[in-house]
């Protein structure tokens, strides 16, 4: 069972999504919202990210719903270092406090500023030990970040009791398919 699970993906950029009114944004939150809700209803209690822009910033505005019906349900931010957002633009900056403003709870792991990616590999291996599974968001003809976290994930489930759950190009095309047919209906 699944009680914690991280959750990650590509970032904003990676999928060429400038904007926060891009119509891709409303299939990948529908998505991570069918798979999230599937798992709370097999005992999902927390979901955990990073604060990244994208796939981790949508999971935690899906989660922030959610809650509405699943008071039960809670999310932490937990950041690879301080001040993760310092270069972003104002706008990307207000919704990234905002979702920390409404996170359960919120760390960030070495306490002090970007100095190198070894932070970064940190934060996955802190993830993989204190959480149960990880869902991403990765195509594997698409390279991009969440690559590195994958692999990780993958092989730490080779050697302990931990799910790693994809969300693929063609789950994303099957729901905005859906979603096209239920607006024709």
């Amino acid at each position: 069972m699944v009680k914690r699970l991280v959750v990650t993906g590509y970032k904003q950029h990676e999928l060429g999504i400038f904007d926060d009114k891009h119509p891709g944004i409303r299939f990948i939150k529908k998505a991570l919202e069918k798979r999230l809700v599937a798992l709370i209803d097999e005992g999902l209690e927390w979901v955990i990210i990073s604060g990244q822009l994208g796939t981790e910033l949508w999971a935690a505005e899906v989660v922030i719903d959610l809650k509405k019906e699943y008071t039960e349900l809670k999310y932490a931010v937990i950041t690879p270092f301080l001040e993760q957002e310092k270069n972003w633009n104002d706008m990307k900056k207000e919704t990234y406090h905002r979702i920390v403003a409404l996170a359960d709870y919120h760390t960030s792991l070495t306490k002090r500023p970007y100095e190198a990616p070894w932070q970064f590999i940190e934060k996955d291996k802190f993830f993989m030990r204190n959480s149960d599974g990880i869902l991403i968001i990765y195509d594997e003809e698409n390279d991009g970040s969440p690559k590195f976290i994958k692999k990780a994930a993958e092989s730490y489930a080779e050697r302990s009791d931990y799910q790693v759950f994809t969300i693929t190009a063609d789950d994303l095309q099957a729901i905005a398919e859906e979603e096209q047919l239920s607006e024709w209906y």
